[in-house]
Order: C-alpha cells, then structure tokens, then sequence
C-alpha cells in the first residue's frame, strides 16, 4: 500500500517491555544503525531495579528511549513520538511519555486476561490510560513470528525470543532506517557459536519490515534525512565504553601501563569488562573480591609505576573512602572513577542520580583534598578519562572522576580522534642523581611531589598513611603536620592553572545565568535553545571541573544577578557554590527520581525566575 512520508527534523522512540523481551538490544541496534546512517542520537536505557520482578508486572517493565536527529541532538527527550509495547505492564509504565499524536505499538498476542490483571487493567487499557486517540497499531507480534520462522527448525522458546526482531523491522519500516546494519550485527554476533541463528533472525527482520509496509494502521513513515555538520569518521558510543577507551589513550600518551582493579557494580561494570577486553595493549586488570581490594591493589600499581585505575558507583566509593584517603597521604597518582547511582546505601542500582557529589568531595577522615572532574555526555566522558588520567600523573594526586549511570549505560555519536591532536602527558617520574631521596620534595610550581616507582635503584623510600616529613621520616611534629596539609591542599588548588576557564554561552552579563555539572549538560542546552526560540535570552555555564573550580567562575558569578544551578540531588553542588562564593545568589532546580531532567522541569525554574524580575 501507499504510505505518506513525512520528513522530520527528529523523532524519539520507546522501546519497552518484560526484561526477557529483548527491548535493550532492540533499542541499541536501533540506534546503532541510525548513527551508521549519520543521525545525530542520544540514547538512555532505563533498567528495572529488581534482579528478577514477576513477569508481567510494571516492575519488571524495562525501556530504551532512542532520540534521533537530523542534527546533533543532546537529550534522550521528554516525550516520545512512537511507543513499543511488548504487554500491558509495559503500556502502562510508559503511557504518560506519549505526546499527544504519538504512535503506539502494541504486541497484542501479550494484551490477554491474564497480562491485562498483572498489570492492574479492569478493562479496556487505551481508555484506561486516557490514550485512545493516539494512533494505535494492534499487531499480533508473537504469532506472526511465530509464522516467519515455522520452517527455521528452532523450537517453540527459540523463536519467541525473535519476537524483539520482528519489532525492530517494523520500526525500520516506520522511520526509514536501512536494515544493512542489522544483518551486519546478526552475522558478527552468531557466526562463531550459533551460525543457525543468523537466517532466521535475517527473515524475522524482513518480515517485521514487510507486516509494517502492508497494513492500513502505518499510514505515515517519517524520514530523518541526516545532515552532519562537522564531517569526520563517526561511531556510536556508551559512557562507559569511551571512558574505558580514554583511559587506554591516557596510558599510551604517558607511557605508562594501564592497571584497574575493580569489583562489580553497577553501572560501573562495564567499564572493567570493556578493558579486560585489551591485554593485547598491555591493559591489566584485577576483578577483586571486594571494593576495598579493589582500590587497595590499584594503589599497588601506583605505587608500582602504573597508571592506575579503580571504578565504582556510590556504595562502592563509601567502602573506598579509607584507601582513598591512604592515596592522599602517600600522594600517588590514581584515578577513581564513580558511575552514580540512586542512594543512599544500595538505593536504586538501575537508576541514575548526581548525588555522590558531597561524598567526592568531603568522604574522607581528616583534610583530605582531591582533585574532582565530571562527564557530561557519554562520548565526552573519552575526554575526562584521560584529563583525569593526566592530572593524576602530571600532579601526582587521586582523582575522582564523577559519571553517571544515564551516561555509563547511554550512548551517542562520537568522533573517533587522532591521538596526535592530544596533549602529551608528562608523568613526574624521579631520577636518581645520587643524593639520598627526598620523596615528599616538591615542585617549586605545582607543590607535586617526584613519583619513584618500587624497586627503582637509588629511589628506595618507604609510602604509607602515617604523617612523614619531606625526607619520608615518619614525624608527629605539629610544625610539620600543618604544613604537609596545607601543601596537600595547595597542590589541589593549583591544578586550577591547568584547567581551561568557564565559558559563558550567551551574553556575558544579565539577569540569570543557568549552571550545571556532569550530565545535566544536554537537558540545560536544550532549555536555553528552546527559551531562545521564544525570544527569552539566557546564559548558561557549565562545570567539567568541581575541585578546584575554574580560576574565573567568581568573576563570571559576579556579573549576573541570579544563578540556577540544576542537578539531579537536594542542591549538593548549589551547597558547594556557596561555601566558596557566599556573596551570590544561587536558586536550586533540582530532581531526585532515578531520572534525568526534561527540558520542561529546566524551562518551568528559569521561567519562574524571569517572572520575577
């Protein structure tokens, strides 16, 4: 049949379904094969938090949200233009993301009596939801899969499992996505072990592609006609994995060999997976029996001269905090990377949050300053790997890099660099001249002290977490005592000449400057786009760089008359901004869901500010 194509600038789609539906590996190949196209994309999957919720129930529900543009997009967006539903317990988790013309893909083979009372239905589910004028498409997605694959030999189990590829074509029909990539992916993933997969995961796409193309429900298909500013080679990318990867280029650039020890946790696991991928690069890796292990044995390698590399998320950084300060005290390079999560305590493991920041910052017995940086998007979080890397090196202190699970686990198009157009990093490796080692000696410039891996002849001094003077001679002398702490807080206060000034986007001075850190960047962009486009003129800041801060935010502050810092806790950076800049006025937008912005909480606080002028 004839379908209208409309050309959209960007459109987002909501897979979601039982965990065992296969909807976040439809969602990830669906974005896969629009960033092979050359969308601009951003991805956020959204776990349930339970290991194993009763089938059927919305607790078990799981979803992926693919935004994809013609031009580079910045948020996973607030609502979606299309919603898959797999059952009932997944419409119902995911009908208040519908925008009022969107499109809903039921799987009607899963909308019997038995689904409709798991998930809390009485009767008609639409009118329930108050979604019966959205455009709905009933399809029996388990029975024509069924059908597609009654001559493949698979059994009754094998091809329900496919039910998430038959999806996938339909959605391809629907917004015009080449189906090459995924038959690319089905013959990477089952070649090797599972080879009879690969024709018939191939004929249930086509198939799905074809049910689409032949019923009177798809009226309109949309086409998102790439248009990329910035040419380059483009791949698309988690948080996690292009942390992993800046942390190898860190080891390359330096010299140094590349060591993390970590225990599982999520969503920070990803990360020791990804590198224990690449010992053919000299990457080793330790998955230890605990999170204390796990910092213990990576101070090891610091102090055996590795680049040296622990990661985590909230739970883990509490467990850490006496190792952690045991880096501060001996001054080793280290990296600790926190990939937040919902607290406190286990809280809500699947679900992202920016509410680690007190703990980075003050976590620790004692004065015990350390170096913090922040991710703000999951390519970007490439960048901060390897700038923690080089602070750690280059200054010899821990620094703790703050990600998020809505970075580690989304994923967007990122530009694969030329390693010649990063900085070299210049490790400060000691050498013996002869004189007796003074281990805490330190650079008249950066207060950093000279790195002596282990074994290193005419380098022989002892580390450890009791007090020394700058000879390494254990002392309790008052005297020495206060003048170690306040180097140790100088030499973080100095790495402040090493990081690059905030950059106002927008007028220089006014009346309301927005600010955020870490991955709030692409919610705050997106608000002042959308503010600008209504002819209200804001600026916006944004902090890569928590301790220190960059030489010129006070300056910046001071030439605005309100300050809307957003992140997603009560006010923890809000809090911190006031401790080192009283003088200003700061108004907190906040969420603690396990959930990111939308745009609207953004526009809804700045809005509320302009009135008031």
């Amino acid at each position: 049949m004839q379908h209208r194509v409309i050309d959209a600038t960007d459109v987002v789609i909501r897979f979601a379904g039982d965990s065992g539906d296969g909807m976040q590996l439809t969602g990830t190949l669906f974005a896969n094969l629009s960033a092979v196209y050359g969308n601009g994309l951003s991805t956020f999957p959204d776990y349930p938090a339970e290991i194993r919720a009763p089938k059927g129930t919305v607790a078990g529900v799981s979803g992926f949200q693919v935004h994809i543009g013609r031009h580079k997009v910045n948020t996973p967006g607030d609502f979606c233009d299309m919603l898959v539903a797999m059952n009932p317990a997944a419409l119902k988790a995911n009908a208040k993301w519908l925008k009022r013309n969107a499109t809903v893909l039921v799987n009607e083979d899963a909308f019997d009596d038995s689904g409709l009372d798991k998930a809390g239905f009485k009767g008609n589910p639409f009118e329930e939801l108050h979604i019966e004028d959205r455009n709905i498409i009933v399809a029996p997605i388990t029975k024509l899969t069924e059908a597609s694959l009654k001559d493949s030999g698979l059994d009754l189990p094998s091809i329900h499992k496919c039910k998430n590829m038959f999806t996938l074509g339909m959605a391809c029909f629907i917004y015009n996505r080449p189906l090459d990539y995924v038959y690319t992916y089905l013959e990477g993933r089952f070649r090797k072990k599972h080879p009879e997969m690969i024709e018939p995961n191939r004929k249930v796409v086509q198939d799905g592609f074809n049910y689409a193309a032949n019923i009177q429900a798809v009226a309109d298909t949309y086409s998102v006609t790439p248009d990329i500013e910035e040419k380059g080679l483009y791949r698309n990318i988690t948080g996690n994995q292009a942390l992993a990867w800046g942390l190898m280029a860190a080891s390359e650039k330096s010299g140094r060999s590349l060591f993390c020890g970590s225990y599982p946790i999520t969503p920070a696991t990803a990360i020791l997976e990804e590198l224990a991928i690449y010992k053919n690069l000299g990457v080793k890796t330790m998955q230890t029996e605990d999170e204390i292990a796990g910092i213990c044995c990576a101070i090891g390698a610091s102090f055996a001269g590795s680049l040296a590399v622990t990661t985590t998320s909230g739970p883990g950084l509490s467990l850490k905090s006496e190792a952690l300060g045991l880096a501060v005290m001996t001054e080793l390079p280290l990296v600790v990377v926190d990939v937040q999560r919902a607290g406190p305590c286990t809280g809500m493991p699947t679900k992202t949050e920016q509410t680690d920041l007190n703990e980075a910052l003050y976590g620790r017995n004692g004065e015990s300053p350390l170096v913090v940086v922040a991710a703000h998007s999951p390519a970007h979080c490439f960048d901060a790997a390897f700038t923690a890397s080089k602070i750690a090196l280059e200054h010899m202190t821990p620094v703790l890099l703050l990600s998020e699970g809505f970075l580690g686990n989304g994923s967007e198009p990122w530009k694969i660099p030329y390693m010649d157009d990063y900085p070299e990093i210049k490790p400060r490796l000691a050498v013996a001249d002869g004189a007796k080692f003074q281990p805490y000696r330190r650079d008249p410039e950066t207060l950093a002290r000279q790195w002596a891996p282990a074994g290193t002849p005419g380098l022989e001094h002892r580390v450890g977490g009791l007090e020394k003077t700058h000879e390494g001679v254990l002392s309790t002398d008052p005297d020495n005592h206060a003048l170690m702490v306040e180097e140790r807080a100088e030499k973080v206060a100095r790495v402040a000449a090493d990081i690059p000034d905030l950059v106002v986007d927008g007028p220089e001075s006014g009346d309301v400057l927005l600010a955020g850190w870490g991955g709030t960047l692409g919610h705050i962009l997106t608000a002042q786009q959308e503010l600008a486009a209504e002819g209200k003129t804001v600026s916006r800041i944004h902090f890569d760089f928590i301790s220190p801060l960059p030489s010129n935010t006070r300056e910046v502050f001071s030439r605005f008359r309100r300050i809307v810092v957003c992140e997603l806790n009560n006010g923890q950076f809000a809090g911190y901004l006031r401790t080192k800049f009283p003088e200003f006025d700061y108004i907190s937008c906040t969420k603690v869901q396990g959930q990111v912005f939308l745009v609207k909480d953004i526009l809804e606080a700045v809005n509320k500010e302009m009135s008031q002028e």
